[in-house]
């Protein structure tokens, strides 16, 4: 298992924040409605987003009705889903973790984790789950998996995996199965996939690259020399000026409550 404090994932996105929410992905509508359905869910009933970062997952279940308590440990990105979604009446900012999200007792219906659970610590984010939850509640961890299947992804990766330290090294991007089987315990997982494309310009690239955390920082020399290959990469692969970031997006739920 990886050290979640060997990256402080609370802090390493506060300088990537527009970058993260003008072009990471967000996801597609049909996770919205097996969510709704899978957690039997109706409008009005609340969701804990926890690690909700710009408030990509949260925005869809809030313009489907829900109210959504949004937990996010990082004062910058916090403040960025706040000015996005505020004007939405059943948005509420929580400053928390989800070890300690600081939400109710049996709260929630539907408690998620959208790109963010391989930061937590998952004994411990599993039993804060279970306190929140109220019975009957469920859990879902989702993540838009990057496809590697074609001659950009290909090149795509290869870049991050010569000019990018933290993510050769292996920084946590997604959960293993056994992290993820220690989250749900005992309980039934169920599985669900969905496709989901992003189409970029090169300066939407150079965003969507920029906003991963294992990237070089602005001041760091390391930088410069990612962005030319970038660029490289780009010329190469580009058609009618834009490539596709294809992703698989992946779920997983169980009732914990």
């Amino acid at each position: 298992m990886h050290d979640p404090d060997r990256y402080r994932p609370t802090e390493r996105f506060g300088d990537r924040v527009d970058d993260y929410r003008r072009y990471r992905p967000g996801y597609p509508p049909a996770l919205t409605r097996w969510l709704l359905d899978e957690a039997g869910l109706a409008p009005g009933d609340t969701v804990a987003d926890i690690g909700s970062g710009t408030g990509l997952l949260s925005r869809d279940l809030l313009a489907a009705g829900l109210q959504v308590q949004a937990v996010e440990p990082n004062m910058a990105m916090r403040a960025a889903a706040e000015a996005e979604l505020g004007s939405f009446s059943g948005f509420a900012s929580v400053a928390g973790t989800a070890e300690a999200t600081g939400l109710e007792t049996a709260s929630v219906r539907l408690l998620t984790a959208a790109q963010a659970f391989h930061w937590f610590v998952p004994l411990k984010a599993r039993d804060e789950a279970q306190r929140v939850l109220a019975p009957g509640g469920a859990a879902a961890l989702i993540w838009n998996v990057r496809r590697l299947d074609g001659v950009f992804a290909i090149a795509y990766e290869d870049l991050l995996m010569r000019r990018c330290p933290d993510y050769a090294a292996g920084q946590p991007h997604q959960a293993s199965i056994g992290e993820i089987g220690e989250f749900f315990g005992d309980a039934t997982i169920r599985e669900a996939r969905f496709d989901y494309v992003q189409q970029f310009d090169f300066d939407g690239l150079k965003g969507r690259l920029l906003s991963s955390s294992y990237t070089p920082k602005a001041d760091d020399p390391a930088r410069e020399p990612l962005l030319t290959e970038l660029r490289t990469i780009f010329d190469a692969h580009q058609q009618d000026g834009s490539v596709a970031f294809e992703y698989d997006c992946r779920a997983y739920l169980a009732t914990m409550a």
